[in-house]
């Protein structure tokens, strides 16, 4: 399915680090990387490795930040202590570090170089795990997010004439960020699954904030229950994704693949597993193809059970993407768990998979109205598919 694939990396992406404690740590990512050197998921004939990874400049940056805003970021990057609570900068959240501009931009010019790889034609599919800055919005840091990467390349692909990109948020929060930077602007369809805010950070994503007046219905959000799994999570995804994307007709598939749904992930409450991850990413590679012509620009997010989810998880992501897909009964490589016991001191993972076998009841086939995932499904749809032209309910209740 992937003919040609670019894979944005550079040891240099491990800068944007707020420092030892800190949940969102550059570790992560470079476990991610290493573990998909050691299944050769580079040396494919298919697979190029792009680099090196340049910070995105002020122009570029501006495209969705305030040029105050900017300016900001930049004084903090000089000064440990700095606080400013107007622009999210100095709290536990996104603590200030030296050269916290540059790095951050560095994150934004990696995303950046991935849509540009989109963009010339060079490659089908392109990837940059170091992504996925969601949260971070126009004029102010916030969730672990400095600057958004994520809108900056959106943003510059639409500069460049693209009329029709669709954004996929599979992260456990809700993709707040990017939202707002495009909530009125109809060339740009964002979708979030996410964890109720009734229960999760950022306390938004409800189904009722779907766009702007020049954008109805641009917006969808999936507010799942805490305690959702594989076979939840899965349904909504397919009862939700697949039919937006065939009324929008994107020219982009724009991805977002946090992994913190997960059931061992410390900052959330979902329970989904390994295994259900890898089927989001099946599904998501195929309507790439069937509904986007083939054009993928995923990268990373949230995801805090390192070691154990995280490596595993990019790295089917990574393996789906170049169409090299890993069983989920393989071993991980012995080099790689030996590195990670020997400079990590925790023990890896054997397998590739959790043990579960991921399946979901498909929603057009009828629904249980007191099902609370179910319930979720309803309220996205009753409220977005009327805009698209699209059925709300199953057949047989209609």
């Amino acid at each position: 399915m992937s003919d040609r694939v670019g894979v944005v990396w550079d040891d240099k992406l491990k800068g944007y680090d707020f420092g030892p404690g800190h949940p969102l740590a550059p570790i992560r990512t470079q476990l991610a990387m290493r573990l998909s050197a050691a299944f050769e998921l580079f040396d494919h004939e298919n697979v190029v490795l792009l680099s090196p990874v340049l910070p995105a400049s002020r122009a570029d940056l501006e495209r969705v930040h305030t040029s105050q805003y900017i300016d900001v970021v930049v004084a903090a990057s000089s000064d440990s202590s700095f606080v400013d609570e107007q622009h999210g900068l100095g709290s536990a959240d996104v603590p200030v570090f030296a050269n916290m501009h540059e790095e951050s931009a560095r994150v934004c010019g990696a995303t950046l170089m991935a849509a540009q790889a989109l963009h010339s034609g060079e490659f089908d599919h392109a990837v940059s795990l170091a992504g996925g800055l969601h949260h971070a919005m126009p004029a102010s840091a916030e969730g672990f997010c400095v600057y958004n990467d994520i809108a900056v390349g959106i943003q510059w692909l639409l500069d460049q004439g693209y009329e029709r990109i669709a954004y996929l948020d599979l992260d456990v929060h809700h993709g707040d960020g990017v939202q707002a930077m495009f909530w009125d602007d109809p060339r740009v369809v964002t979708i979030s699954l996410h964890e109720s805010p009734k229960t999760l950070f950022p306390g938004s994503g409800y189904p009722k904030e779907s766009g702007g007046p020049h954008a109805p219905a641009s917006a969808i959000n999936v507010a799942l229950p805490a305690g959702t799994g594989d076979q939840g999570w899965l349904r909504a995804f397919s009862a939700i994704v697949p039919d937006i994307l065939e009324a929008f007709d994107p020219q982009i598939l724009v991805t977002q693949n946090g992994a913190d749904a997960h059931l061992l992930d410390p900052l959330a409450h979902l329970t989904m597993s390994l295994d259900g991850q890898r089927c989001s990413y099946d599904l998501v590679h195929r309507w790439a193809h069937k509904y986007a012509g083939g054009k993928w620009l995923a990268v990373g997010g949230g995801g805090y059970a390192w070691v154990e989810v995280v490596a595993r998880a990019w790295t089917h992501l990574i393996a789906e993407i170049t169409g090299h897909p890993i069983e989920p009964e393989t071993p991980l490589p012995a080099e790689y768990r030996a590195f990670v016991e020997s400079e990590l001191g925790q023990i890896s993972p054997e397998l590739m998979t959790d043990g579960h076998t991921p399946w979901a009841r498909p929603f057009d086939s009828g629904y249980d109205p007191d099902d609370q995932v179910d319930q979720a499904i309803l309220a996205t749809r009753r409220i977005i598919f009327p805009g698209w032209g699209l059925v709300i309910e199953p057949g047989e209740w209609l």
